[in-house]
């Protein structure tokens, strides 16, 4: 099978992109990626000259192109997103381009050609649950300009499923950590800061929660969707894993010995979501799927990872440690 993967030089892709092709036979991959801030070539270079890998630097909204690269793929498997909350609020433009229009640019070409998408969304189109878990029928309701962005992705999707009987399947995750994520993120960030000695920002009272989930469990359930998952069906990906940000915080702290005192708590971003969460029993029971690391063995492997690849981070401007980005 041969897959066109977009953003696949972020985070969650390139962990992806890793996991399909040391792990499973018979794959061959296309990576398209338009090399912006939190794209890295280092996250692949076990596989840079690879014949089972090509990479294209490229944009999705770039029809001709988009439209050339899916001719020669089985799938598309979308993971190209602009991604952080903070930067949404400060500048909402690259969100709407990236998440929307690119979303359109991709469903129009798999239309015509009659080829499978899957789509990578996000618990966040939910908006923030004073109670209760979210199913995959659950209303929309997005707070923040990313939010909105990823769910006017999924409404132009459904659309596209209905009237126009597209082979289209979407995952929707919790909070991913791991090696390889960008430190603009709450739990790459904390390692870096306590690395330093440095002060470590917590927005408002610290009491937000977030299901955490290990990004190779979000990709081996991408595979299970890709494999066995039902066409114009969506499934949720959760761990069951809620958990504050002051506590998480801490747990690092405590796992890297150093003391909690270098907690500030700072200014809170607007329109904080106080509490995602979603029940993710039908990929469980449909596909089989379950996820394996606990919170505490996966953040000991992200600190690790973090701490042995520093040059992988060393150089990034340091900007993206700001205690309040939301505001730059």
């Amino acid at each position: 099978m041969k897959l066109l993967v977009t953003g696949g030089l972020g985070f969650i892709g390139s962990n992806f992109i890793l996991n399909v092709l040391k792990n499973n036979s018979g794959f061959k991959i296309v990576n398209i990626d338009a090399e912006l801030y939190g794209s890295n070539h280092d996250n692949l270079v076990d596989f840079r000259n690879s014949q089972d890998y090509e990479f294209v630097k490229g944009n999705i909204n770039d029809y001709d192109l988009m439209n050339k690269l899916i001719s020669r793929c089985d799938t598309v498997v979308n993971f190209a997103a602009e991604s952080h909350v903070d930067r949404s609020i400060s500048n909402a433009r690259p969100f709407m381009d990236s998440n929307i229009m690119g979303m359109f640019t991709i469903l129009e070409i798999i239309k015509n050609q009659k080829k499978k998408l899957i789509h990578i969304s996000t618990d966040e189109v939910f908006g923030s649950l004073e109670s209760g878990s979210a199913d995959e029928k659950f209303r929309l309701n997005p707070s923040s300009p990313y939010a909105a962005s990823k769910a006017a992705a999924e409404l132009l999707v459904n659309s596209y499923i209905v009237t126009y009987d597209c082979d289209i399947l979407v995952t929707r995750c919790t909070n991913n950590y791991g090696p390889r994520q960008f430190p603009e993120k709450l739990i790459p960030k904390t390692i870096l800061l306590a690395n330093e000695n440095k002060k470590i920002p917590i927005y408002g009272t610290g009491k937000n929660i977030r299901d955490w989930i290990f990004v190779d469990e979000h990709c081996d359930a991408i595979i299970k969707v890709l494999l066995n998952g039902k066409s114009g069906e969506s499934y949720n990906i959760s761990a069951s894993n809620e958990v504050d940000n002051v506590t998480i915080v801490k747990k690092i702290l405590t796992l890297m010995n150093k003391s909690t005192d270098s907690i500030e708590f700072v200014e809170d971003r607007p329109g904080h979501d106080f509490r995602y969460s979603m029940n993710s029993s039908k990929i469980r029971k449909n596909l089989n799927w379950t996820q394996k690391i606990n919170f505490e063995k996966g953040l000991e492997k992200t600190i690790n990872w973090y701490l042995t690849n520093k040059n992988w981070w060393k150089n990034l401007d340091k900007k993206i440690l700001d205690q309040t980005p939301w505001k730059i």
